[in-house]
């Protein structure tokens, strides 16, 4: 099993990155954190922790391997932690995981189920799902950051959460929507809804607030 790898980060995309070790060209899916995490690595090495496993059913004789990279091996354990809860699975898991992962374990910890209903492909029922089977267990990854000295994103509120998956679903991309919120909440302080930010971003992206 691939439990690391170290390489030149030659591409990223919305769910995965490449990464090539000598001549081999290792394609890594990612969580959406990891993916703004890396957004300004292209070019340079980098270093994942990752787990493999195959999609497919052993019975359509259709097993594709897959494999996934993490920010530490920390993160890979609250991943293993978190792919453990009914329903959850790894492809919903990664998709889930569009804010740092010390948010989502206090989120966990703390009860907030209107917080983790936000997150992509979670909703209100996953939410109590993942608090009942997890609370109290992730105690050890809450608000803890070990990127190996990148800077972890900064961790949405619920209303920011919201206008980052309307503004991907409209087709941003996710790096770049978190900037633009983030500048939009730098201005304007007291904006505490999605329906207001929206607008206001998309008003910075095209130069008419500055």
């Amino acid at each position: 099993m691939i439990a690391g790898i170290e390489g030149k980060l030659v591409a990223l995309e919305e769910d995965k990155g490449l990464v090539q070790v000598g001549p081999v060209c290792y394609e890594v899916l990612l969580a959406g954190y990891a993916v703004s995490a890396l957004s300004g690595a292209i070019g340079t090495t980098i270093t994942l922790s990752t787990l493999e496993y195959f999609e497919g059913s052993p019975g359509g004789g259709n097993l594709i391997p897959r494999l996934v990279g993490f920010l530490s091996d920390s993160e890979k354990a609250f991943f293993n932690c978190y792919t453990s809860v009914k329903g959850m699975g790894i492809k919903k898991g990664l998709k889930s995981l569009a804010m740092p992962i010390g948010r989502i374990a206090d989120a966990v910890e703390n009860g907030d189920e209107k917080f983790l209903a936000t997150l992509p492909g979670i909703g209100k029922r996953m939410a109590q799902v993942v608090i009942a089977e997890l609370k109290g267990k992730l105690g050890r990854f809450a608000s803890v950051s070990e990127t190996s000295g990148r800077a972890e994103p900064t961790a949405f509120r619920t209303f920011q959460m919201e206008a980052l998956e309307i503004l991907i679903a409209w087709g941003e991309k996710r790096a770049e929507a978190m900037e633009l919120i983030e500048a939009a909440c730098r201005k304007y302080p007291d904006i505490r809804s999605a329906e207001e930010l929206v607008p206001l971003v998309y008003r910075i992206k095209q130069g008419i607030e500055v």
